[in-house]
């Protein structure tokens, strides 16, 4: 059984290697399609620690993937020293933020911003604590769109441009590297690099999942009345699961802004919450190859409906709109697949019967 598991585990490994340099040869595009699945994978995995694991409902994941982008969007590019003398003076060249201060400064701001939204929220519970939640990402994003006067920091509704592609081990991620006469798309470069984060994440999500600290989130989730006469302190457990989640979207957000080389606040709308929502409970709550699962299927599925949707329109002489159908298409996937399989595409088996196969 070990053998059979080593063998899947090396073909994956090898699948998974071996994708953009099979997609880059049906275009960029579908490279492109692969490193956004690997980035709302990353982001479902930390909405996961907070929804999935110690059962908070937050609707305003966004801001930290927005905080995120915008801090490596003002790191790297040159709106800063465009804007004030002071910073000019201290960066000549400018601000070119490498990659080993970018994950830890995301990872722990977009943290910080997460305990500040579970504090005053620890009494709140089911829908006032997504209300709320909701209103915080709203927030984030209205203060990005109007932070550009009296003092133009983020630029408003304009956005942030020409930002640095990232550097790792001194390649430039921006460029195509050419090995011989093989090259290899920047795109496929990202991906391996978003690849590698996304691996790191998983490991870290499963070790919190079995630790005590994963277990005390799950008893919180099912019953936190119980959990806190057991002696679980619930109050530092939910901060700790707002902190850890939200520094999952604030690297994504770094990797986001690098990959794209502009951000502005458009990207980071409530719809994009609710997405990231629908893909931990569509995949399956909880469970972290569900989540990854429902990830993949739903930043993917609207790419895939664009070649659906184009046929659906010429069908009825362009009275319909791609993108809106492309939508519905989505809903009504969604819908399908919830009332089929309501407890998600891959859920979590039943804890007794984990419990049962492991003895």
């Amino acid at each position: 059984m070990k053998q059979k598991q080593i063998l899947g585990f090396i073909a994956a490994a090898i699948g998974l290697l071996l994708v953009p340099l099979v997609l880059q040869n049906f275009g960029n595009a579908w490279v492109r399609i692969a490193d956004m699945a690997l980035l709302y994978v990353l982001l479902a995995l930390g909405l996961n620690i907070v929804v999935g694991f110690a059962g908070l409902l937050d609707l305003g994941y966004v801001a930290f993937f927005a905080i995120g982008a915008y801090m490596y969007g003002l790191m790297a590019s040159p709106h800063l020293v465009e804007t004030f003398p002071a910073i000019a003076a201290m960066f000549p060249e400018g601000m070119h933020t490498p990659i080993w201060l970018v994950i830890p400064l995301a990872a722990g701001l977009a943290g910080l911003f997460g305990i500040l939204l579970g504090a005053p929220t620890l009494r709140l519970r089911g829908d006032y604590l997504a209300i709320v939640t909701l209103g915080f990402g709203e927030i984030i994003r209205v203060f990005m769109n109007n932070l550009d006067h009296p003092v133009n920091i983020t630029n408003g509704p304009k956005g942030l441009g020409q930002i640095d592609s990232l550097h790792v081990f001194g390649l430039d991620l921006g460029k195509k590297l050419m090995i011989g006469e093989y090259e290899i798309a920047s795109v496929s470069l990202y991906y391996y690099l978003f690849l590698s984060l996304v691996l790191v994440s998983i490991l870290v999500c499963h070790r919190l999942e079995l630790s005590r600290v994963g277990r005390a989130w799950m008893a919180i989730r099912e019953d936190e009345i119980a959990a806190k006469a057991m002696g679980i302190n619930t109050r530092n457990l939910k901060l700790m699961a707002f902190g850890m989640g939200a520094t999952f979207g604030g690297v994504s957000g770094a990797m986001f802004a690098s990959f794209q080389g502009f951000i502005s606040p458009e990207s980071f709308s409530l719809m994009e919450s609710v997405m990231i929502v629908a893909m931990v409970v569509l995949g399956g709550i909880g469970h972290l190859p569900g989540v990854i699962l429902g990830a993949v299927l739903l930043s993917a599925l609207p790419e895939v409906l664009r070649y659906v949707a184009g046929p659906l329109q010429s069908l009825t002489d362009g009275r319909l709109d791609a993108s809106i159908l492309r939508q519905l298409l989505v809903a009504v996937a969604m819908i399908s697949i919830m009332l089929l399989r309501p407890r998600g595409l891959w859920p979590s088996p039943d804890h007794g019967k984990s419990l049962n196969n492991k003895a």
